[in-house]
């Protein structure tokens, strides 16, 4: 699935180093690299874009590297980037924490923050997965993704082991992706991996009587996610299927929703899913009202206007530059 873009055998050594540095810079984020010239430098890249997502596997030899803030103010693409270790001991510095991975724990760091890393191959090469994906893509309030950065989270429990195992087979898997698949892999991909931040954002915020809120919000938002091709759908009837008073469910969402109100829960998530439509090469021939439709926009004016407003373009215009 993932495609070769890297592989230092393919080079003399003498140019392996500055290879590296050039094909991370333009394949992933420009950094400062420390690496013992003394014996031959070993690495390679596999990489694939799936959606607003970016999974590249990686191998390389020890090294230390820095992305400083003068690399920031030339080049931030406002990613979170969230590394899965395979192999080898790897160390990262960011926002004032600092946490040494093994294999099979992940971690998240920001490009927009400097941060240090440090690997040890020992005599070999380590091995990690790296996804980039837009802090724009993530609906969690910075400040809460914040908290986790450079934490050393495991992989082998829980909503880890969920987002280990499905980094794993991506990079495991043979055979080609047709784009309309790997569109909606990066959608899967994105929602876990905001499912797991979310998750140890509420271990570290919340007292138990919050957690049971989130839980109940996490309730909710999944029956606006599946009935979102419904008309009907509105704060009276998520409210009415959840048993519970509107103004009850207007205060779950100011509570733990940060200010988010119902409506606009609901208009988020139907534009988001109307967007993917809109990328989809399989769905080209759909209209574009009745892409609106499928979403719960019966008023095709209504859908543009939305659209324009949270994306900065008008439905006919993203498609196109989608396709």
């Amino acid at each position: 699935m993932l495609e070769n873009v890297f592989d230092s055998e393919d080079l003399p050594e003498r140019d392996r180093v500055e290879a590296w540095r050039e094909i991370t810079a333009s394949a992933l984020i420009p950094n400062e690299f420390r690496i013992d010239r003394s014996t031959a430098f070993r690495a390679s890249m596999r990489a694939a874009g799936l959606g607003e997502a970016q999974v590249t596997a990686l191998t390389y030899a020890s090294m230390r590297s820095r992305r400083t803030p003068r690399l920031i103010r030339r080049s931030d693409p406002e990613m979170y980037a969230v590394g899965l270790v395979l192999r080898g001991e790897q160390g990262i510095l960011q926002n004032r924490r600092q946490a040494s991975l093994g294999a099979g724990e992940l971690v998240v760091y920001s490009t927009s923050r400097p941060f240090e890393t440090t690997v040890d191959a020992h005599d070999g090469t380590a091995a990690s997965v790296v996804v980039q994906i837009p802090r724009a893509a993530v609906p969690l309030p910075p400040d809460r993704v914040d908290r986790l950065l450079a934490a050393r989270l495991p992989g082998h429990e829980g909503m880890g082991r969920l987002l280990a195992g499905f980094l794993t087979h991506l990079t495991t898997g043979t055979g080609s992706c047709h784009p309309a698949d790997c569109h909606r892999l990066g959608g899967v991909l994105v929602d876990l991996l905001t499912a797991w931040l979310a998750h140890h954002a509420d271990a570290v915020d919340r007292t138990p009587a919050e957690a049971r809120q989130g839980v109940r919000l996490l309730e909710v938002q999944d029956f606006i996610r599946r009935h979102l091709g419904d008309a009907g759908l509105n704060p009276a009837a998520v409210a009415a299927a959840h048993h519970m008073s509107l103004r009850s469910l207007h205060r779950l969402f100011c509570e733990q929703a940060h200010g988010t109100t119902v409506a606009a829960y609901i208009r988020g998530r139907r534009l988001a899913a109307a967007r993917r439509d809109l990328a989809d090469p399989r769905l080209c021939s759909r209209p574009v009202h009745a892409t609106a439709a499928r979403w719960g926009f019966p008023r095709a004016a209504d859908f543009t206007r939305a659209f324009r407003a949270a994306y900065g373009t008008t439905p006919s215009e993203y498609r196109r530059s989608a396709q």
